[in-house]
């Protein structure tokens, strides 16, 4: 991206405001874009080129979250029987962001699918009898959906060697252990994917990229509008913006800007830091013994966001073993955030959430504080668990994104921690914003989509329609009922993205 982009300045007055560089922003500006070319949209970024921060290759996990091998997305309910309604809707809204991204393809605005995203099986590894027994009934469960069709299990050693050689090698032969495989995952890279619609928005459409832009605050105006103080980074230039509508999709920095706007739904909405850490290998021998993501069970009072996996990454087109993450702790609420985010985001309209998420939360602080002490040697015993042998040399250790786990007000506790990814809208829907962490990117489209319908639900239902649909034509249909669509809409898709399973 040129140095053109840090030279020009924003126009005054603009129809949509987007805030952030990742995949939330530019899925929602190709998205409006598509529905109308002449809409006047900007997107501001702090940083140099978009996707440096959650959205960058080695800041998640890269798993095209499906729900074929997150445990958490599969509770077992007091009478024993498995719930597979979560899996099922994540699952869909994974096949929304395919079908989209078909249909960038087709449309030529992004090339070369290989570059973002692979196939690649994925694995749930369960280890005794308790947990094998619980993986064959969520296995015979989830067999009965069309969406998780072609899913095998296995507990013989054999067959798991086959799968999974590198976790097989010097396994006892009397160790009961259990997996379920799919061979329809995929690893993605979201910061690539990112780069290559945001080229597409540069070079071919009328939206207005601004890197190293900053917006320091969001004001509501008499007349509805709103204001934002955006700052160049390089120049120390400041300058005042009006939009109709603005999205917040600002990762770690949504919380304190969604605060500014001083909106009803943003009261009592507190963030917590959490970063993570991964042990990288590079060592090609190991990595061509290990062609899978392979997630297990979150151990006792660890939060379901720090699942241990094992995966396969394909990052610039060279393979790597990943296996984390591992929690850390830090106050900034972006990797390129500062130390001061979390102490300034306390307020006295969170600060009963803040405390009360925190005191119902004391094992998960005591887990944090617990991970953030370990020694490298220490978390490669933890991988010993998968690997045997693993080998300390083989293995480094990489800092991932920061994520802002959301705390939500509760009547009742004050306030609790919640896992999933938010949208939040006032009720003009003018502004929205997108708060917490998994399963995040891999739900990009259905989040945008989301806060389309929340804030132009006639323009959703009428005019863009068509078009809708012609880029997810799944859209408003649930797959889960549906056989048919679900095939045609998966061919469609391994086609155009080129997944090999």
């Amino acid at each position: 991206m040129s140095h053109s982009l840090t030279s020009r300045t924003p126009k005054p007055k603009y129809d949509v405001v987007l805030i952030g560089g990742g995949i939330m922003s530019a899925t929602l500006a190709t998205l409006l874009h598509e529905f109308d070319p002449n809409l006047e949209i900007a997107i501001f970024e702090r940083l140099g080129r978009f996707a440096k921060e959650s959205t960058a290759a080695w800041n998640n996990a890269g798993t095209g979250h499906s729900a074929f091998c997150e445990l958490n997305y599969t509770p077992e309910k007091p009478d024993g029987t498995i719930d597979i309604s979560k899996a099922e809707s994540i699952a869909e809204q994974f096949e929304m962001s395919k079908q989209f991204w078909a249909y960038l393809l087709t449309k030529g605005y992004i090339y070369e699918p290989k570059d973002f995203i692979n196939s690649c099986p994925h694995m749930s590894l369960v280890f005794g009898e308790k947990d094998s027994e619980y993986l064959r009934r969520r296995h015979e469960k989830m067999s009965e959906s069309v969406l998780f069709k072609g899913m095998e299990y296995s507990m013989d050693h054999e067959k798991l060697r086959e799968w999974i050689p590198l976790v097989m090698s010097k396994r006892n032969q009397s160790e009961v252990m259990a997996a379920t495989k799919m061979d329809m995952g995929t690893d993605v890279n979201f910061g690539t994917l990112t780069r290559k619609m945001g080229r597409h928005l540069l070079e071919d459409s009328n939206v207005e990229v601004f890197l190293y832009h900053e917006v320091k605050d969001v004001d509501p105006r008499k007349d509805g509008k709103w204001e934002m103080k955006v700052k160049d980074r390089i120049h120390s230039h400041k300058q005042e913006v009006v939009a109709d509508f603005v999205f917040i999709g600002a990762g770690g920095y949504a919380l304190p800007l969604l605060d500014s706007s001083d909106i009803k739904e943003s009261e009592g909405y507190g963030g917590f830091p959490v970063s993570g850490q991964w042990l990288v290998s590079h060592n090609q021998e190991l990595v061509e013994k290990h062609h899978a993501k392979v997630y297990t069970q979150a151990t006792v009072d660890a939060p379901p966001m720090s699942v241990p996996h094992l995966d396969l990454r394909i990052i610039d087109g060279k393979k790597a073993l990943l296996f984390g993450p591992f929690a850390g702790f830090s106050t900034k609420f972006l990797k390129e955030g500062s130390y001061l985010d979390l102490p300034e985001s306390v307020n006295t309209k969170n600060l009963r959430s803040l405390f009360g998420a925190w005191w119902h939360n004391i094992p998960l602080t005591k887990y944090l504080i617990q991970q953030v002490a370990m020694t490298k040697s220490q978390r490669m015993q933890h991988l010993r668990e998968f690997i045997k042998d693993a080998k300390e040399e083989d293995w480094e250790l990489k800092v991932a994104g920061q994520r802002v786990q959301v705390i939500k007000k509760d009547e009742k506790e004050g306030g609790k921690l919640e896992f999933g990814t938010e949208v939040v809208v006032n009720k003009n829907g003018t502004i929205a914003s997108l708060l917490g962490a998994s399963p995040g990117a891999s739900t990009a489209v259905y989040a945008m989509l989301n806060v389309l319908e929340k804030c132009f639900p006639e323009k959703i239902q009428g005019e863009w329609k068509d078009k809708l649909l012609e880029m997810v034509p799944s859209y408003g249909q649930k797959l889960a009922q549906n056989p048919e669509l679900t095939e045609k809409v998966r061919n469609y898709t391994k086609e155009k993205l080129e997944l090999e399973y």
